[in-house]
C-alpha cells in the first residue's frame, strides 16, 4: 500500500498521467543484464546470450534488441511456473558465466545515467557513491582498462560489496575508497574528467520491485535525502577539472531530490552549467525510473604541474623499499615469466612504479595513480597475489583480468565443470603442470593448479557456490 501522502504529491505532479502511474507501478518489473566487453568482444558475449537461455531450459528469454539507451544491456524475463523448480537454473545469476563476470544483473534504467557521460578511455573518473557497483563496471567498461576510475562507498560494509563487483566483471584500472564526500572533496581537487553522483535518496523508484522501500517513505525522509544530497554534490563539485563532465542521478522521482536539487546546485556554483535534465518514470520506459541531470564545469582552465602533483606524485621509495621486498619482488617476476608468454604483455606487470606493497599482498596500480595517505583504501588497485612463506600466490582478481590467449597455461571446461568448480571441487584434466587459467566459454573463471591428472581449485572459498550440482 502506497502512502497516502506520497499518492497526493505524485497526483499533483503528474496529473492526467497518475493513473498510468499507478498502473505500471502494479505490473511486474522489468529485469535486464548488461554484457561485459572486459571479459570478451563483442560477438562473443552476443553468442553467450543463447548460452545462458540454454543453461536455463524453459526459465528464461532475454530479448536481443538493446535497452534504448545502453547498447550491451538486454531486457529478460523469467518464466515463473518453471522457477518454482529448484532442479532447474532459475536466472541468469545462476549461470557460471554471472561468475565470471561476463555480464551484471542491472536495473535498465540505471543504466541511463553513465550512458550520458561520454566516457573515453584514458579519462579520470570518479563515482562519489558506487555501491554495489552497477555504474561502476559500467564506467569501467566504457574506459576499456584505459585511464583510472576511483569508485568511493562511505558504508564500510557496502564498499567491500563494490570491491568485490569491480573483481568480478574484470576491472584492473579502479582504486574503490570507503570515504566521506567531503574527505573526496578536499583531497582531489580538480582531479577529474568526469564525476558521477548516483546519490542515496528516498528510492521511489524502487517501490515496484522493494516494499520496505515503500515502508520507509516519508515526506521527513524525503527533506533528509534531498539535504544530504546537497551535501553530497557540493563536496562533488570541486573534484572536477574544468572542462569536465559532471552526472546526478536519483532513483527517485521527488522534486525536492531532483530537479530542485540540481537548481540549488546551480544556485551555489555558478561555475556549473545545466546540459540536460530527464525523469524516466515508470510509466513512460521499461524500468523502473530515474532522474538524471548531466552538467559541465566550466570555462576550461589549466591546471598547473604544481597542482597535479601534490595529486598524483607517490613517492617510490615509501612504496618499494630496498629491503627484503626486493627479494619478494623477485619471486613475483619469476612466476610473471612462467605465467605470461610475451614480454610485450608483461610490460606493465613488471612496471616498477605501478607496484605497491600492501602488506603482503601486491597490487598493480593505474598508472598515474594519486596518493592514498590518509584515505581509507579498500582497494588500491588490481591485486595480482599474496606472498607466502617462500612463494608467490597469483590473487583471484588477477585471473579475472586475464584473457587465455594472454598465459601459457589454460584449461576450457565443460559446464557441469564449471558448476563444480565454482563448487570449490576438484577437476580432472590431462595437461601441462602447474598453474593454469580455469575457462568456461573462452573466459576466465579462475585459477587452478594442474598436478598428476587433477586440477586443483584456487577458486576463492568465500565465493564458492552450495547450489545442487545434478
Amino acid at each position: 500500500m502506497l502512502p497516502i501522502d506520497y499518492r497526493i504529491r505524485m497526483k499533483d505532479l503528474l496529473e492526467d498521467e497518475y493513473d498510468d502511474f499507478i498502473r505500471s507501478l502494479e505490473a511486474p518489473e522489468y529485469k535486464a543484464l548488461r554484457l561485459n566487453l572486459l571479459k570478451a568482444d563483442r560477438a562473443q558475449l552476443l553468442a553467450f546470450l543463447s548460452d545462458l537461455e540454454k543453461e536455463a531450459g524453459d526459465n528464461l528469454v532475454i530479448e536481443r534488441e538493446p535497452v534504448p539507451w545502453e547498447e550491451c544491456g538486454f531486457y529478460y524475463s523469467l518464466n515463473k511456473d518453471a522457477s518454482d523448480d529448484e532442479s532447474k537454473v532459475r536466472g541468469p545469476g545462476s549461470s557460471p558465466l554471472h561468475e565470471a563476470g561476463a555480464f551484471y544483473i542491472q536495473e535498465p534504467s540505471a543504466m541511463k545515467p553513465v550512458s550520458l557521460m561520454d566516457i573515453k578511455p584514458g579519462e579520470r573518473v570518479l563515482d562519489m557513491c558506487a555501491a554495489p557497483g552497477g555504474k561502476s563496471t559500467q564506467i569501467a567498461a566504457d574506459l576499456g582498462g584505459e585511464g583510472m576510475l576511483i569508485s568511493n562507498e562511505y558504508v564500510r560494509q557496502r564498499a567491500l560489496i563494490l570491491s568485490s563487483n569491480i573483481e568480478r566483471m574484470a576491472v584492473k584500472n579502479a582504486i574503490v575508497l570507503n570515504e566521506t564526500p567531503e574527505k573526496i572533496g578536499r583531497t582531489f581537487p580538480g582531479f577529474f574528467d568526469k564525476v558521477l553522483v548516483d546519490a542515496p535518496c528516498s528510492g521511489e523508484g524502487m517501490f515496484r520491485k522493494n516494499e520496505q522501500a515503500v515502508s520507509e517513505w516519508s515526506l521527513e525522509n524525503v527533506k533528509m535525502c534531498a539535504a544530504r544530497q546537497d551535501e553530497i554534490l557540493d563536496h562533488a563539485a570541486c573534484t572536477l577539472r574544468y572542462g569536465g563532465i559532471l552526472v546526478y542521478s536519483t532513483c527517485t522521482f521527488s522534486p525536492e531530490e531532483d530537479e530542485e536539487c540540481v537548481k540549488r546546485f546551480l544556485d551555489l556554483h555558478p561555475e556549473y552549467e545545466l546540459i540536460s535534465m530527464e525523469k524516466l518514470y515508470p510509466h513512460k520506459i521499461r524500468g523502473e525510473g530515474h532522474f538524471v541531470a548531466k552538467l559541465s564545469r566550466g570555462p576550461v582552465k589549466d591546471q598547473t604541474d604544481a597542482e597535479s602533483d601534490k595529486i598524483t606524485n607517490r613517492d617510490a621509495g615509501r612504496r618499494r623499499k630496498k629491503d627484503a621486498r626486493d627479494e619478494r619482488l623477485k619471486e613475483y617476476l619469476n612466476f610473471l615469466k612462467e605465467l605470461i608468454p610475451d614480454d610485450l604483455l608483461r610490460g606493465d606487470y613488471e612496471a616498477a612504479e605501478r607496484l605497491l606493497f600492501f602488506g603482503d599482498n601486491l597490487y598493480l596500480v593505474p598508472g598515474g595513480a594519486p596518493k592514498l595517505d590518509g584515505l581509507k583504501v579498500v582497494r588500491p588497485g588490481l591485486q595480482l597475489g599474496t606472498f607466502l612463506k617462500n612463494r608467490f600466490e597469483p590473487a583471484h582478481a588477477w585471473a579475472m583480468t586475464l584473457k587465455k590467449e594472454e598465459v601459457i597455461n589454460s584449461v576450457d571446461i565443460t559446464y557441469e565443470e564449471a558448476r563444480a568448480y565454482l563448487a570449490g571441487m576438484t577437476i580432472p584434466h590431462e595437461g601441462l603442470g602447474g598453474w593454469c587459467l580455469v575457462c568456461y566459454n573462452g573466459i576466465s573463471l579462475g585459477w587452478g593448479k594442474l598436478t598428476g591428472n587433477i586440477i586443483k581449485n584456487h577458486y576463492p572459498k568465500g565465493l564458492r557456490k552450495n547450489w545442487s550440482l545434478k
